[in-house]
């Protein structure tokens, strides 16, 4: 995407989630002055206060939706914030220092990597409103994959209705695909028949190419190798409860019986025999130079490098098109499958939604905001382009898609579809010191022999052990 300096920037999913509200992918900067009361739109006011992660420009352009709320609820006052940050750890940590000051916003806008910290500490659950509601709501479930909506579930309450997400899906180059003499992966591709792809891509392309580009990060790094080979780095488990949401507005859904109140990962599982071999995979992959090690670079110039053809696959989801075709890239350039199988084909994915706080002054008032920011109408406004995926399912369609690609679009929904235990990202209260243990160890862990291999898990576990003990 094309930055003020004229260089192409990465599009991240945290800087995509975070400005997706406002229909636009805006960078963030690392520097924020200290926050005061008086930074908070609305507060000294009766004004409903709405934090976004971003930038200045995606609050204006999320006037269009303040607008068309304003003909539905001319009596409630929405001000929009947009906080600069880092990634969405830096976001959630200034929105604690908020909450700290006595400042906190009414309404926040947060993806999985901080919904149970959310859900936990800070915000009220929704479902109340959703019993209440139910006959106006129906319609939204209709459209909203239920897998998405169990992300957002927390020991049996609802905290937040999923208005965008996106999979780790595989990119891949069409021009590099053609140039190393294959056609386009079969949708049961497996991992052996990945790694077949980038050796004849290496074959094709010794010099200046990376057959496979990947980050050292919880989405789109080593998570999503984890999930199709049945395991994670943290153990899974599901809480009871959420019958009452399950029965009312997922009734004839097939999958109902899966469904549950929600993820919990309560212990490390660094030390499982299926998360060393994962891991080994990986190791494989970059000391055969077919992958890249995932401290290399950091994704800034991934946009470029990929649309220069010299990448052949990266894990991403949907919030990319839009990128990639103003970074010049054709429909046909590139394309999109399912992730490789490995024992299984689950997914991962993140989402993102609005939580009303704890302290919000008026909470009917924000579930007006909450409800209208999931209808049609608004989410028509919010994604006008394919800089992420709707998370209603009748928004993902051709003409989202028209003349910017990929040609298999239908991927990304269909990856719902098609596997419907596909996950969010493993994100406990305690996210951000999970993250932090996972990257601290990901590079060491493949950049080696297998002894180091399982020196970096022992230590992962070790790590993971410490930080789930820690207080969110």
């Amino acid at each position: 995407m094309p930055g003020s300096n004229g260089k192409l920037r990465e599009i991240s999913r945290r800087t995509a989630l975070g400005a997706l509200g406002a229909g636009i992918v805006g960078t963030t900067v690392a520097s924020w002055p200290r926050l005061t009361g008086m930074d908070i739109p609305g507060r000294g006011d009766n004004s409903l206060s709405i934090a976004i992660l971003g930038t200045a420009a995606d609050a204006a352009a999320r006037q269009k939706v303040v607008d068309a709320f304003a003909k539905v609820h001319p009596d409630i006052k929405v001000k929009v914030q947009a906080i600069q940050a880092v990634d969405w750890k830096d976001f959630f940590t200034k929105i604690l220092t908020m909450v700290a000051a006595g400042t906190p916003p009414d309404v926040v806008y947060v993806a999985t990597e901080g919904a149970q910290l959310f859900a936990e500490k800070l915000a009220h659950p929704l479902d109340e409103y959703l019993r209440r509601d139910a006959a106006h709501m129906k319609e939204y479930f209709a459209d909203v994959h239920p897998s998405l909506v169990e992300a957002f579930m927390y020991k049996g309450s609802l905290f937040q209705l999923p208005i965008d997400w996106n999979a780790a899906n595989m990119y891949y180059n069409t021009k590099a695909l053609q140039q190393a003499g294959l056609e386009r992966p079969a949708d049961d591709w497996n991992h052996l028949d990945f790694r077949s792809t980038l050796a004849a891509m290496r074959k094709a392309r010794p010099s200046d190419f990376t057959p496979y580009y990947w980050t050292n990060r919880l989405f789109g790094g080593v998570v999503p190798w984890l999930y199709a080979n049945d395991t994670s780095f943290l153990k899974e488990t599901k809480s009871t409860g959420g019958r009452w949401l399950w029965d009312s507005f997922y009734a004839n859904d097939p999958t109902r019986g899966m469904r549950s109140g929600g993820y919990q990962w309560l212990e490390p599982n660094a030390n499982d025999p299926k998360v060393f071999e994962s891991f080994d995979f990986l190791r494989g992959l970059v000391k055969d130079g077919l992958g890249v090690r995932p401290e290399e670079g950091g994704g800034n110039s991934l946009v470029g490098l990929f649309a220069s053809n010299r990448i052949g696959t990266t894990p991403a989801g949907g919030y990319w098109v839009q990128g990639l075709s103003e970074a010049g890239m054709k429909q046909d350039d590139y394309d999109v499958q399912f992730f490789p199988k490995w024992r299984t084909q689950r997914h991962q994915f993140g989402t993102a939604g609005y939580a009303i706080m704890k302290t919000a002054k008026d909470k009917d008032a924000a579930w007006e905001w909450v409800k209208f920011s999931s209808s049609l109408e608004a989410m028509k406004i919010v994604f006008p382009t394919p800089n992420t995926t709707p998370a209603r399912r009748s928004m993902v369609n051709e003409q989202l898609y028209a003349g910017k690609g990929p040609r298999h679009w239908k991927v990304f929904y269909d990856t719902l579809d098609r596997f419907p235990s596909t996950g969010p990202i493993p994100a406990p209260p305690q996210q951000a010191a999970v993250e932090t243990a996972l990257m601290k160890n990901v590079s060491l862990a493949v950049s080696g022999d297998e002894r180091q291999l399982k020196s970096a898990l022992d230590s992962l576990q070790r790590d993971l052990e410490f930080a789930l003990r820690r207080q969110p």
